[in-house]
């Protein structure tokens, strides 16, 4: 189970020691899982990993400054998504299917307009196109859940979850799950790696008319996904993305917010793997 899976560390050629963890059977290309805002080893859900972990090599991880590990966090996508290569490089991956939830999304898109060649397959969960309208930082109300020192579970439930009382539920189920590891758990992440992170999502944001035409690019097979009710990604920008790539589908998952792949784990990883297959 990923609760149980070790931490790991691995030095890179750039200065940094990368803590990860690796789940699942050896079947390449392994699933990389790219993390949304403030997200360390221990934000995905254990029960999604489970499931994706039973036919496929995942691997999860921290980037540059980011709980465990060690140098400091980039203001930039393109620079998280750099750093996130050192990484794959230092395990000795040449090519990976990834999985970018939100912020991880914005990373995701980076790594496959910069090195296409290390990329087979692509799922974008509730994330955005760089340039989109729209996007160009959060709201004061999602700022004021996700910024702060120590989350709780009502951040989690008003950020994440649509505010109906089956996705409210559905979001205590998910953040029993979260706080289950007990031992060797992740650090958070700092308040500079914080500032660092939604500086890179904010320029991200800036409208672009330009800038959305990049995602032409990608020619590898997309997977789309988001929540109907998201507060922090609108769920309008999966559409522009997969009208914008060559070879996308987009799938909008009911009665859900920016966790609708925790909400809907079951039917989310069923359809990746199927994706992947």
């Amino acid at each position: 189970m990923y609760i149980d899976v070790p931490n790991q560390a691995v030095p890179a050629a750039n200065g940094v020691s990368y803590a990860y963890r690796r789940y699942g059977p050896s079947s390449p290309p392994p699933l990389l899982l790219l993390q949304h805002f403030r997200g360390t080893l221990d934000s995905w859900d254990p029960a999604l990993v489970d499931l994706l972990a039973a036919r496929r090599d995942v691997i999860t991880f921290d980037n540059t400054g980011v709980g465990l590990s060690t140098g400091r966090t980039p203001r930039t996508v393109r620079e998280m998504a750099v750093d996130a290569l050192s990484f794959l490089a230092a395990l000795g991956l040449d090519r990976v299917d990834l999985l970018g939830h939100s912020t991880g999304g914005f990373v995701a898109q980076e790594i496959a307009l910069i090195r296409p060649g290390v990329l087979r397959r692509l799922v974008l969960a509730a994330t955005a196109p760089r340039g989109a309208a729209g996007v160009h930082g959060w709201s004061d109300d999602i700022v004021a859940h996700v910024h702060s020192d120590r989350l709780g579970a009502q951040d989690y439930l008003y950020t994440f979850f649509n505010h109906t009382e089956t996705s409210q539920h559905s979001g205590l189920e998910f953040f029993g799950r979260y706080i289950e590891r007990t031992r060797d758990r992740d650090l958070p992440v700092s308040r500079e790696a914080r500032e660092a992170q939604y500086e890179a999502v904010v320029e991200w944001g800036i409208p672009d008319h330009d800038a959305l035409q990049r995602l032409r690019a990608i020619s590898r097979p997309v997977l789309v996904a988001g929540g109907d009710n998201d507060l922090v990604t609108p769920p309008h920008l999966s559409h522009v993305l997969g009208g914008m790539l060559p070879n996308a589908r987009v799938h909008i998952y009911p009665d859900s917010g920016h966790g609708f792949l925790f909400q809907h784990h079951k039917d989310f990883a069923a359809e990746v793997l199927e994706f992947l297959d």
